[in-house]
C-alpha cells in the first residue's frame, strides 16, 4: 500500500459492522431519507492523522448501494466517527475509489 492510498477491497468486518451502524443515522440525515437495510459489505482504508473508512453499504432492492466515507479520529484525539461524505446510486460492482 502506498502512504495514504487506498488499501485492497475487503469483506467488512465486525468493526465495519459497527462502524456502520453508527453511521446510519447520519446516513439517513445526509441522504434525506431512511433505510430499511443498511448493511456494510466491503471496505477499504485510507491512513492519514487516523483513518478514513470506505464502506459499501447495501440499503435495499436487489443492488442499491451507497459509499460511506468516514473518518476515525485517532486514539489521542478521543477515536470519534465523522461521517465525511456520501456517494449515492452504487451498486455491487462499483468500485469503491477515494472521494
Amino acid at each position: 500500500m502506498m502512504c495514504g492510498g487506498l488499501t485492497e477491497a475487503k469483506e467488512a468486518t465486525e468493526e465495519v459492522h459497527e462502524i456502520c451502524g453508527k453511521m446510519k443515522v447520519h446516513a439517513e440525515k445526509k441522504a434525506g431519507k431512511t433505510y430499511d437495510v443498511f448493511t456494510a459489505k466491503t471496505f477499504t482504508t485510507q491512513s492519514v492523522a487516523g483513518t478514513n473508512y470506505f464502506i459499501k453499504v447495501h440499503v435495499g432492492g436487489d443492488d442499491d448501494h451507497v459509499h460511506l466515507r468516514v473518518y476515525k479520529k485517532l486514539p489521542c484525539h478521543g477515536g470519534e466517527l465523522e461521517l465525511s461524505d456520501m456517494q449515492h446510486s452504487k451498486s455491487q460492482t462499483d468500485p469503491i475509489e477515494y472521494f
